[in-house]
């Protein structure tokens, strides 16, 4: 008799098969008893006869609580009633662990009590299946850029300053001077990409800002490639291929979650289709007053700007060359106007807005020096990544993509806080 994982079942049809599985949920009718047990790779229905256990034993499997761990013994048999399309016929069991007044019952639980649970919400089918969601990007996003000779390089976590310019970070004292729990890789992505050509960073990244908003939180993962010898035009076919390979994957090699989560493939699917349209912050601006948004030329879209030019085109859609005054230090300036740079951003539809922002490099030495005194800057934290521009520089690009940002879209999900296994946000720092 051979131990499986649920996920394996339609190998082992009308096989005696021993599983390891927890009871999710259960009913009984007197005489036979329905359990949904799972193992961590999938959720699936078994099925006890009193007449096959004997008075006893029956009772006592039906007699067990929510979560209990056991190990079941049966047959695997064809089920077409169901999604996951197998049952078990339970012929024995025993039990591993007991399980008494779990918390989160088949029943309305509100977040705040959801996620003061968090390590036992993950066993729910719904944040299961948002995690292993999760797990095939990931692995969708090395495959990506394995397979386009990129290289992956680690950013330090702790660094000497902000690569956004920006104050709003977690400070710490590192041996006597101060130290911040990093916002970006990317400035070191540009050294590497001096050194590979091709490279990607994807890590824990924070942000300190007092955001409470549905996009934001405070530790996320971040994937940010960077291209040397690539300008802004190549580097935007990368990122729509790259959103366009990650959509499929998840598509192809998770069918159950996605139908877990109601998710229609047909929508996923036309975000597959390339390109992705194009508009300048020019025309966006304009789009949007004709539309009744009173917006002014140099401000920064909010969500319902961006809601609405990706709804306009119901498709991700870039937005190009943003106002110099908005934007980091180290984008490249235009080469016909000073107040633009060569930046976009990817917006996605469905409500969910910007999920990547990328943008040209700057290689000249004199114009980040002076953007970099201009914002406030201590030139001697710069000193290294002005020196890539001393020796040999050329012209490189690069983008940033938050994977929770990211999944929360393809999962559809409200808040970001249910892509990630135990998020992070201005009050939640438990457990």
């Amino acid at each position: 008799m051979e131990k499986i994982s649920i996920i394996n079942a339609a190998k082992h049809t009308d096989e005696r098969v021993k599983i390891g599985v927890w009871l999710s949920n259960k009913r009984s009718s007197g005489k036979i008893a329905f359990l949904q047990l799972r193992d961590g790779t999938a959720t699936f229905q078994g099925v006890a006869l009193k007449q096959e256990l004997g008075a006893d034993r029956f009772a006592q499997l039906v007699d067990l609580a929510q979560e209990t761990s056991l190990w079941v013994t049966g047959t695997i048999h064809a089920d077409t009633r169901s999604k996951f399309g197998y049952e078990l016929a339970i012929s024995d069991f025993e039990i591993v662990g007991t399980s008494h007044d779990y918390p989160i019952t088949p029943k309305e639980h509100g977040i705040d009590f959801l996620l003061d649970h968090r390590h036992l919400w993950l066993r729910s089918s719904k944040p299961n299946a948002i995690m292993r969601i999760r797990n095939e990007v990931i692995r969708a996003v090395y495959e990506f850029f394995n397979d386009r000779d990129f290289i992956k390089v680690d950013a330090p976590i702790l660094t000497g300053s902000a690569p956004e310019g920006t104050t709003e970070l977690f400070q710490t004292d590192y041996f006597g001077q101060d130290a911040y729990l990093s916002q970006s890789g990317q400035l070191y992505g540009e050294a590497a990409a001096m050194a590979f050509g091709k490279i990607f960073t994807f890590g824990p990244t924070f942000r300190a800002e007092k955001s409470k908003t549905r996009r934001h939180l405070t530790e996320f993962w971040q994937l940010e490639p960077e291209m040397a010898w690539m300008h802004q035009a190549e580097s935007l076919e990368v990122q729509e291929q790259l959103v366009a390979y990650l959509v499929q994957a998840v598509i192809d090699h998770c069918t159950n979650e996605l139908a877990v989560l109601d998710r229609d493939v047909a929508t996923l699917k036309k975000y597959t289709k390339l390109p992705f349209p194009r508009i300048s912050y020019d025309d966006a601006i304009t789009l949007l007053q004709q539309n009744g948004f009173d917006v002014d030329w140099g401000v920064d879209f909010g969500s319902p700007e961006e809601t609405f030019l990706a709804e306009h085109f119901d498709q991700p859609v870039f937005v190009l060359n943003y106002p110099k005054a908005i934007k980091a230090f180290y984008m490249q300036a235009h080469p016909t106007r000073d107040d633009v740079v060569i930046a976009a951003d990817l917006l996605a539809p469905e409500g969910y807005g910007e999920i990547i922002g990328g943008s040209e490099r700057s290689t000249d030495y004199d114009y980040l020096k002076q953007r970099l005194l201009a914002s406030g800057q201590d030139l001697g934290n710069y000193d290294w990544y002005l020196d890539l521009r001393k020796y040999g520089a050329v012209p490189h690009s690069g983008f940033g993509m938050g994977l929770e940002r990211f999944l929360a879209w393809i999962t559809l999900q409200d808040h970001v806080r249910e892509t990630i296994p135990f998020p992070r946000m201005l009050h939640r720092l438990y457990p």
